[in-house]
């Protein structure tokens, strides 16, 4: 009898965790972004006692650097105890020391990365594959994933191979695009897992474990005379890798009912134009195979699983025998390289096969290599589409990039239009907040609800700028009764939510808000005056595009809930009340259970005021007759301060205005080191505070406690001069500097800046006058 099948809603790093778990007696671990979540998961798991397939919860070692989580990991390898760790970037960087020597020593170990991009010209935290890219040499297996449910799956290759082989196992995904993309997904439990599981492989290797009881000499140095066939003596553990993969993929194959192999083709049998690529970005090209297709191209994709070592024979079974013309597509760029590495294996490989009668095909197909997605730039099905078309001309351009405009070294393909791929039924929605307001928590809650609570998929993946706290988000949703295989972000949606009323005059909110979509706006005003206070471009869009325009006022709803500023659960429900992407009755019915989970055991009245916010968010939600005449209004011209400095209009203010992607190359040419002026945040000026602090120079005692506290400079003192003092405007108001003696005659006053501040009250709190 068949067993049923367990679903979840989690993200990649989630699902390598779950995984790594299983196998795992040690977990050495030094976080880092963004594969620490990874490490939290087990971490948390071996607190509260979970077991792993050997009956005990995993050991944890935190260490002070990711070199030292890697030394620790070798020891325990050493010691005969299965071992793992989690990272990404410079932590992956750090590691590689130890990385050739667990290799060179045939320890078996899987590090999990959630691949980032490595800082060079400027830091990013965002992904690409340059850092796994960067332990091509060390010897490891490299273990590619292209969505949560392929890391869910492959997770357990990895590790299961590892064993076998005696190779150890870097196994990587998208850093962001997947370890932080929620999925509902089928779960790979240890009782499917473990039948797999080769325990002889296991006993072998602590038999090899450093033992006193049986002791031997590892570690040693080598001279020129053996070192290199020594080197060469381990051939057979890599030549036999690719086999056992397939092997175990095929196992995999069979408890899930998804196929794998090392290169999984998917597109037109007979297909001519082909794209060879790896990881998240095979998802989205999936989607533009199957629109193609239904408009009869011969057009397919080879997915990349196992990137080392890499398998000529299985890449030649995986490419059709009518390809014509071949697309690579890595996620990094090599500098001063003739291409980059996918790119150069797998024409590599293609010229091997050729030369021995190998290949499928018998004529040379035309052969290109592409970059995209540095740092998790998002790449659309229109970049894709461009790819395709390229491959259509002539003479395909080689070495290009797609989804930026390249107007200095031209190696840009065109940016076309956006098109929509995914299927009709699923729903899109986005949602505007700010860094720790509970927006991207409240969708997550969301995802999470809609997964368990109905047969529908979902997806949530979150866009962070690098503020932070009070820093600038947008939560990307989907749902549908379908697989959603979009990895990126949300462009044509039927749902906005804009939680932030200052975010109105500083983003283009509703931009790809489809005609007869709903927009839901946090307003601090009436009905009347949030009219008022809409651009013009804006109502013309809500207008034009007969867009069903609502409000609630949830920061005012939940002050007086007593929540404070966390709006969150009180839009949430507003959600979906509006998109009714589930019965609403069922909605906050799994709202207040997932409320009695979260605060339960906080005591009976915060979990009552979260169930009335609950209520609130869809009693008080108001829908507003958006005027027929709003079409006929003309956007307003854009003022310009002619002491703005050209960096910061034609630079700073496109990127703070969520605009970066349409700024060239030719934008930093002349800072290509990655230098920027000094003081941008100066004509930055959000005002995102819903209330900012006064200064009451009655109860001011002038310790300047509330200035050394603002975490944004918002607060500062000064020292005013007679003559200051009476040349400051009308209704200043000024005390006489304190101690007098000291300051001899000057005047104090405290400035706040509010379209600096954030209200975040650390102010209010730390000023020790008796009356505020």
């Amino acid at each position: 009898m068949a067993k049923e099948k367990k679903f979840i809603v989690c993200d990649g790093n989630y699902a390598a965790a779950h995984i790594s778990y299983m196998f795992s007696e040690v977990a050495c671990i030094y976080p880092i972004t963004p594969s620490s979540n990874m490490a939290e998961n087990v971490d948390e798991w071996a607190a509260n006692g979970k077991v792993n397939m050997f009956g005990r919860p995993v050991r944890l070692a935190e260490m002070q650097s990711e070199g030292g989580a890697a030394g620790a990991v070798h020891g325990a390898l050493q010691s005969g105890a299965m071992a793992t760790t989690y990272t990404a970037s410079q932590g992956l960087l750090l590691m590689i020391p130890n990385m050739y020597k667990i290799a060179g020593e045939l320890l078996p170990t899987v590090f999990h990365v959630s691949a980032r991009a490595v800082a060079a010209h400027a830091l990013s935290i965002f992904g690409d594959h340059s850092d796994v890219y960067a332990c091509r040499q060390t010897g490891f297996a490299m273990l590619a994933s292209g969505s949560v449910q392929e890391e869910m799956d492959l997770a357990g290759v990895a590790h299961l191979a590892t064993l076998k082989s005696r190779v150890p196992f870097l196994a990587f995904f998208d850093g962001f695009r997947t370890s932080h993309e929620l999925q509902k997904v089928e779960v790979m439990t240890q009782d499917s897992i473990l039948p797999l599981v080769d325990m002889e492989a296991i006993q072998e290797f602590r038999n090899r474990a450093l033992n006193p009881e049986n002791p031997v000499t590892r570690g040693t140095a080598q001279n020129p005379d053996i070192f290199f066939q020594a080197k060469e003596s381990a051939n057979k553990f890599y030549d036999a890798v690719p086999g056992i993969v397939e092997q175990y993929m095929k196992e995999i194959s069979k408890i899930t009912g998804r196929q794998y192999d090392l290169f999984d083709y998917y597109g037109a049998a007979d297909a001519t134009d082909i794209i060879v690529a790896m990881g998240s970005v095979t998802e989205t090209i999936k989607e533009v195979i199957d629109h193609l297709m239904a408009q009869g191209k011969k057009v397919g994709l080879v997915a990349v699983h196992l990137f080392r070592p890499f398998s000529t024979a299985h890449l030649m079974k995986a490419l059709p025998a009518t390809t014509q013309r071949i697309a690579v597509l890595d996620r990094a760029k090599e500098p001063g390289s003739v291409g980059e590495p996918l790119y150069l294996d797998i024409r590599n490989s293609i010229g091997e096969a050729m030369e021995a009668g190998k290949a499928p095909f018998t004529k040379w197909p035309v052969i290109v290599g592409g970059r995209f997605g540095l740092g998790s730039k998002d790449t659309m099905p229109s970049h894709i589409l461009a790819v395709y078309q390229n491959l259509e001309m002539n003479e395909p351009k080689n070495k290009f990039t797609v989804g930026i405009v390249d107007d200095v070294t031209f190696t840009s393909l065109p940016v076309l239009p956006n098109i929509k791929v995914s299927p009709a039924d699923v729903v899109e929605a986005k949602f505007y907040g700010l860094g720790s307001d509970g927006t991207v928590g409240a969708n997550k809650n969301s995802i999470k609800i809609i997964g368990d609570a109905t047969d529908k998929y979902c997806q949530g993946y979150f866009e962070y700028d690098s503020k932070k706290s009070g820093g600038f988000t947008c939560s990307h949703l989907r749902f549908g009764d379908s697989p959603i295989r979009s990895t990126y972000l949300v462009t044509t949606s039927d749902f906005v939510a804009c939680h932030v009323p200052a975010y109105l005059n500083l983003y283009d909110v509703v931009k790809g808000l489809k005609k007869g979509g709903n927009f839901l706006l946090n307003t601090i005003w009436d009905v009347e005056e949030t009219k008022d206070r809409l651009p013009a471009k804006m109502k013309k869009y809500l207008a034009e595009n007969e867009i069903n325009f609502y409000v609630i006022k949830a920061t005012e709803l939940a002050e007086s809930i007593g929540l404070g500023n966390r709006t969150n659960t009180i839009l949430q429900a507003a959600f979906f009340k509006i998109s009714e992407v589930i019965p609403y009755a069922k909605a906050i019915e799994q709202m207040k259970k997932a409320i009695v989970k979260s605060y339960g055991n906080k005591g009976e009245n915060i979990v009552n005021m979260n169930f009335a916010a609950v209520d609130a968010g869809g009693d008080h939600v108001v829908k507003v007759e958006v005027p027929a005449e709003w079409a006929k209004l003309q956007p307003e011209g854009e003022t310009e301060s002619t002491k703005r400095p050209e960096f910061i209009k034609n630079v700073v203010d496109v990127i703070n205005a969520q605009d970066g992607n349409s700024l060239p190359v030719s934008t930093f040419v002349g800072i290509e080191d990655g230098t920027f002026i000094a003081g941008t945040a100066a004509y930055e000026k959000r005002g995102i505070a819903i209330n900012v602090p006064e200064w009451q120079a009655e109860n001011c005692i002038q310790c300047n406690q509330c200035a050394y506290v603002c975490p944004h400079a918002a607060i500062r003192p000064f020292l005013l001069t007679e003559e200051d003092a009476a040349g400051a405007p009308a209704g200043t108001q000024i005390i006489d500097a304190s101690p007098a003696k000291q300051f001899n005659g000057l005047k104090f006053k405290i400035q706040v800046s509010p379209l600096d501040c954030t209200g975040c009250g650390n102010c209010a709190d730390v000023c020790p006058s008796k009356e505020k």
